[in-house]
């Protein structure tokens, strides 16, 4: 289970990212965080394994506290938390194969992994996830020469090498077609189903949300204004959608943009 307790970040701009958010997550959810850019999504996950420290508050995971981790401790927590990117986050000038296997660093001895000297079960592991990824065809490609859904599926094989316990996919979508948004969610919802791994996931489209998230939480301006099942999702009316979005947003589908819901 993760639990965030009265959670709040604060850059040093002075922006207030996060407010005193509080909510759990038990274990094999898709959670679904919904908001307008800027209203705390990403914050919010890589508050949670740390890429961003947070200012105040609790980050519980199984029971222990992230947020006073000490790095030897935080280096085995990230072993079970799995990030996929809205902009993949991959080496361009690396092959496919050897940005998978970078997943495994949080398993192997720092200096070997500067020398890309993985052990063989790894590189198996690797190529074991670009299957499940439905790209083991383009492992020896540079990054940079793969179309967006398919560097996608890079990022999910890579998050696969960690064999995560929980997985934070900030926007893994965004920048993607509609066709290609379902094929990747549907990786996550296997990972999800098949093998019980907890996925947090920031999304736009109430299309989406509504197909594969278990549980939704929405934000605005860094607070929890609703929380709600796949169900209540179906059913939100429109005053509910502005809380959310603005007085002056408008509900869309995956594929189509209008004034309020990017």
């Amino acid at each position: 289970m993760l639990e965030i307790k009265n959670l709040t970040k604060v850059y040093d701009d002075g922006t207030v990212a996060l407010r005193d958010l509080n909510f759990n997550v038990e274990s094999g959810e898709f959670l679904v965080i919904i908001g307008l850019s800027g209203s705390g999504k990403s914050t919010l996950l890589r508050c949670i394994n740390r890429l961003i420290e947070p200012t105040q508050g609790k980050i519980i995971w199984e029971g222990i506290d992230i947020t006073s981790a000490e790095p030897a401790q935080l280096r085995k927590i990230r072993r079970q938390i799995g990030m996929i990117f809205q902009h993949f986050n991959l080496v361009n000038r690396s092959n496919v194969l050897t940005n998978v296997l970078s997943g495994r660093l949080g398993y192997v001895n720092p200096l070997t992994s500067i020398y890309h000297g993985f052990p063989e079960k790894d590189r198996k592991l690797a190529m074991q996830a670009l299957e499940r990824a439905g790209i083991a065809d383009q492992a020896k490609k540079r990054a940079d020469e793969l179309s967006g859904g398919q560097q996608q599926r890079v990022g999910i094989a890579r998050a696969l090498m960690q064999q995560p316990r929980m997985i934070l996919a900030d926007e893994p979508v965004a920048s993607l077609d509609p066709v290609l948004a379902h094929t990747i969610l549907g990786y996550l919802e296997s990972m999800n189903q098949d093998e019980g791994i907890t996925v947090l996931c920031s999304l736009h489209y109430l299309d989406l949300i509504q197909r594969y998230a278990t549980r939704v939480i929405g934000l605005r301006d860094g607070q929890i204004v609703y929380r709600g099942s796949r169900e209540d999702i179906r059913r939100m009316t429109d005053d509910e959608f502005k809380e959310i979005y603005g007085e002056e947003a408008v509900r869309v589908s995956a594929g189509r943009t209008e004034k309020g819901v990017e």
